[in-house]
């Protein structure tokens, strides 16, 4: 196995992906030199291993622990951006090299990122500033394996958590988690209440989930 270059790892990660209400969250973690063992205390592992309630007390935790960067893209813009890339993958890049160079920003000694593999690796790295194309980026499958990226992934997740109940309160509904029937159910209940048009505030237009909602509802 190589070793890893020193100064610590950058973890990333990203949770609202498949969630048809609420942002697309990208999140990074970085821990210095022998921290993962750190993290592992503290029970971080994969986000959607935990519930809710304690995704919000471990990123707290982490938070507290090691530098993040948060990088929260809201429905009104992630429907800009999607239509503008047209592509998934090429977004998820531009916010994952975002938190990259974010953290690179506080802790400039850092060598080594590490995050999910999402379609063609090189997309990643194309959207790298020039800061970040100085360090070693690895990327593979299954990533949330390493507690520096399941820490990524839970910062991600709370936030992710945390933005969707303030739009449930600003618009006087509960918008429901991924994307099954009580999506749809609650996509019905926002059009009769709001109409299709004020949709992309709350949600992500290009999931089929719109043309069931508005369809129906």
């Amino acid at each position: 196995m190589t070793t890893p270059p020193a100064g610590g790892a950058i973890g990333t990660d990203e949770s609202g992906k498949g969630d048809y209400f609420g942002p697309l969250v990208v999140a990074g973690v970085w821990v210095g030199d022998g921290g993962r063992d750190a993290l592992a205390a503290l029970g971080v592992r994969d986000s959607k291993t935990v519930s809710d309630a304690q995704a919000h007390r471990l990123a707290a935790a982490v938070r507290t622990a090691h530098p993040t960067s948060v990088v929260a893209i809201g429905p009104e813009r992630y429907n800009e951006l999607y239509a503008s890339m047209g592509n998934l993958n090429r977004l998820l890049a531009w916010g994952h090299a975002r938190v990259i160079e974010n953290l690179l920003e506080a802790v400039p000694e850092c060598r080594h990122a590490i995050s999910d593999q999402f379609g063609d690796a090189r997309v990643l790295e194309r959207a790298l500033l020039e800061r970040g194309r100085q360090i070693v980026l690895t990327q593979h499958p299954r990533a949330e394996a390493d507690p520096v990226v399941a820490a990524a992934s839970i910062v991600a997740r709370a936030e992710f958590l945390s933005r969707l109940e303030k739009l449930s309160t600003r618009f006087g509904l509960p918008l429901a988690k991924g994307a099954g029937p009580p999506v749809l159910t609650a996509g019905q209940a926002f059009v009769r209440r709001h109409g299709a048009a004020a949709l992309g505030q709350v949600a992500k237009l290009h999931f089929r989930t719109t043309k069931q909602v508005t369809g129906a509802a």
